[in-house]
């Protein structure tokens, strides 16, 4: 990096705030290293580094908690990382309104402790909330099993600050849920990754505290049969906040086999909330349901089996070979289960299963021996699975793997005639092309 850039700028966000060299290592992704990270304490600052960035034409990846630096491509370009830890203010809660304004650099967990203290939270839970960052979570559409009830951030965002590619600060939305006129700005940096620009503040809707809330695990013989019990709730009176499908080995990589009798084939972890009385009628109901079904075990989870269930998949193994994101209509999600562990059996590999059941949203791991695997294989399957979920009419996405199998395998499904529009709004807003090149669909 030119020293005078480097000196330009320490001068705007304050020499400690600068990393270079060694200290660069937590930010180094598939072997990539940045020339700095760059950590501003405001929005002028931001816009300050991302005006210098876009004057030499440096590339930019905006950093959150770093927990999804490896999905996508990584970027072409060595280029800057501009962190946002000291970013991390709850600015604003109005407990009548539901709502809250809130920096982006705050951890989520860090979110909900101050929102819990006035009785009210923000109903997205995504894995690692303990370091992924509110703004992280919107960038990349994070979510965990409670989508089932309560949706994704596309349901609860309804203000947003961004620092767009040239330092512009662009707001969009309002403080209040109530807010139609024009066009549906937040929604647009819903999911992309950070090639859009650098969100900086969210105004959110939250929820009050429900009064109880509990986590039911129902196992079954046979993967199948909890597939049919997924069937059964969603067309039962019950209102679960989340229905999570574990196959045998992301029950373990979930924690959730110690203290029950023999390892299951398949388990279903249904949550609850509301008041006591309801939610007493629907672990009976649920069990009710699910006994002429083929379960053997149900029991209740303690609170701490929540962040688990969304890593469920990827922490049957110690270190994923690779992991793909499938999304299918909810009714196929215990075929494709059942044909994917199939096809990586067929080539010698190992592989567990994890699906927010309601939704249809799958996250699939391989795993193998500690032998390193041959990419091709790796490849290859990831690819039978993509074939199988477009024979259903959904789509599939390569969360992580190692480069050599991105080599073979496109990170992204072909986002078809919205690649184009999404090219558009990307020449748009970062003509020069340097907010995370080349990481999103389509090459974005």
């Amino acid at each position: 990096m030119p020293d005078a850039l480097l000196e330009k700028l320490r001068a705007a966000v304050g020499p400690a705030n600068v990393l270079i060299g060694i200290e660069l290592s937590p930010y180094v992704v598939e072997g990539r290293t940045p020339e700095a990270a760059v950590f501003p304490g405001s929005i002028e600052e931001v816009a300050a580094v991302m005006a210098m960035a876009c004057e030499v034409g440096r590339s930019v990846t905006p950093w959150g908690g770093g927990t999804a630096a490896s999905v996508g491509m990584p970027t072409a370009g060595a280029g800057l990382i501009l962190g946002l830890r000291r970013m991390a203010r709850l600015l604003d809660h109005e407990p009548g309104d539901l709502t809250a304004t809130v920096e982006a650099g705050m951890t989520v967990e860090a979110f909900q402790t101050a929102l819990r203290s006035r009785g009210q939270w923000l109903s997205l839970d995504p894995a690692d909330g303990d370091r992924a960052s509110v703004g992280g979570v919107i960038a990349t559409n994070a979510y965990g099993p409670r989508r089932h009830l309560y949706g994704s951030a596309r349901d609860l965002l309804i203000g947003v600050t961004v620092v767009t590619a040239d330092g512009s600060v662009v707001k969009g939305g309002g403080k209040v849920v109530k807010n139609v006129a024009g066009y549906d700005l937040p929604k647009l940096f819903i999911g992309s990754y950070g090639t859009l620009g650098v969100i900086v503040e969210a105004t959110v809707k939250l929820r009050p505290l429900a009064e109880h809330e509990e986590l039911v695990c129902v196992r079954f013989d046979r993967l199948k049969d909890a597939g049919a019990a997924v069937k059964a709730i969603a067309s039962s009176d019950l209102i679960p906040n989340a229905v999570e499908l574990l196959d045998g080995a992301a029950v373990g990589g979930a924690g959730l086999a110690a203290g029950a009798p023999g390892p299951p084939a398949a388990a279903l972890v249904v949550g609850f909330d509301g008041v006591r009385e309801q939610v007493d009628w629907q672990r009976a109901e649920l069990a009710r349901l699910t006994g002429p079904l083929g379960s053997r075990d149900v029991r209740q989870l303690d609170a701490a089996a929540w962040p688990r269930l969304g890593p469920a998949a990827r922490g049957a193994f110690a270190t994923p070979a690779a992991v793909m994101t499938l999304v299918v209509l909810p009714t196929q999600v215990a075929d494709i289960m059942e044909q994917g562990a199939g096809i990586a059996r067929g080539r010698g590999l190992q592989s567990a299963w994890a699906a927010h059941a309601g939704v249809g949203v799958m996250r699939a791991a391989l795993g193998s021996d500690p032998a390193p695997t041959d990419p091709g294989a790796i490849a290859a399957v990831l690819t039978d699975w993509r074939e199988i979920v477009h024979a259903g009419g959904g789509h599939a996405n390569l969360e992580s793997a190692p480069l050599a199998v991105k080599s073979q395998v496109p990170v992204w499904d072909d986002p078809g005639a919205a690649g184009r529009i999404m090219e558009r709004i990307k020449a748009q807003l970062d003509p020069r092309n340097i907010l995370n090149p080349g990481r999103f669909v389509a090459g974005i």
